[in-house]
């Protein structure tokens, strides 16, 4: 399901297909079994031993560490892979911190074809290669894609960050080829963040893997307890200093469901705390996607 699409516009059927919506995969949570390596930073890992630590420590120094910032922006490049077919893009994407989530996709002419914008509790685009725009909500997706997203796990795994909306306690602290590893089975959803009464409060098994010397993630994976057979997976390298914080400019996301899918992310042009807009205006031609 590459992004130009591989079938023509006449041929979708509408409420089985939604052309256009597994760009959303390259975002999953939106990475390991066929994970690229990460040489630079193996290497900087193995230079010394490490001693180990307590998982409350060790917390605290990823919370230290992780990217601060309430606005986000970037240019990026992507390679995606869904089973045997690929396809490649560029985009934009602006987040504001626990609240939005808008990107915009390219193939090599620049000219957007996909348009997306996610919040807490709602998804939507427009695809502008068959004049079609959905709205609705995460249910859609998650039965679309076979997977169990939120717009917390979304919003982490593209920033590199760890969760914001889900309680920090119950960790497990270990060692694991040179890196500190953090490890729970048991991480729930804060009552305050549930939006509403249908929404099922999610148990994840989580395990993050964190650079000793940066106190940034290399690695992470979740599943929750009621989908063991789903896993979200993400690997960061290439870190560079982004206005004075540490930030991963390669991102490898992969998902292991239904479809196996994995996602290579270069970002370019990153800036935080830049005031962004969200322009995502539905043009009235097009037809609604149910």
């Amino acid at each position: 399901m590459p992004l130009p699409m591989i079938l023509p516009a006449r041929k979708y059927l509408p409420g089985k297909y939604i052309p256009g919506f597994p760009v959303l995969l390259i975002v999953l949570l939106l990475s390991s079994l066929i994970l690229l390596p990460s040489c630079n930073t193996r290497k900087k890992l193995i230079k010394t031993p490490i001693k180990e630590e307590g998982a409350d420590y060790l917390f605290a120094k990823l919370k230290e560490n992780e990217l601060k910032y309430d606005w986000f922006t970037a240019k990026f490049s992507a390679e995606y892979k869904n089973n045997d077919r690929k396809s490649s893009f560029d985009g934009h994407i602006r987040i504001r911190k626990d609240s939005l989530i808008w990107l915009s996709f390219s193939p090599a002419l620049g000219i957007e074809i996909i348009r997306i914008k996610i919040s807490q509790d709602s998804v939507a685009f427009i695809n502008r290669l068959n004049d079609t725009y959905f709205i609705g909500d995460y249910d859609y997706v998650n039965q679309f894609l076979n997977t169990n997203i939120d717009y917390d796990i979304l919003q982490s795994f593209l920033t590199g960050n760890d969760l914001s909306f889900y309680e920090n306690g119950k960790f497990r602290a270990s060692l694991e080829k040179n890196m500190y590893k953090l490890t729970t089975a048991e991480r729930t959803k804060l009552k305050k963040f549930v939006r509403n009464a249908r929404e099922e409060v999610k148990v994840l098994i989580q395990n993050i893997w964190i650079d000793p010397e940066t106190f940034k993630i290399i690695q992470a994976d979740v599943k929750e307890i009621q989908e063991p057979n789903i896993k979200l997976e993400a690997e960061y390298t290439a870190f560079e200093l982004t206005e004075n914080q540490l930030f991963p400019k390669e991102m490898i996301f992969k998902i292991t469901a239904t479809n196996n899918i994995l996602a290579r992310v270069s970002f370019s042009r990153i800036s935080v705390n830049i005031p962004q807009q969200f322009p995502f205006r539905i043009p009235s031609t097009y037809r609604q996607v149910k």
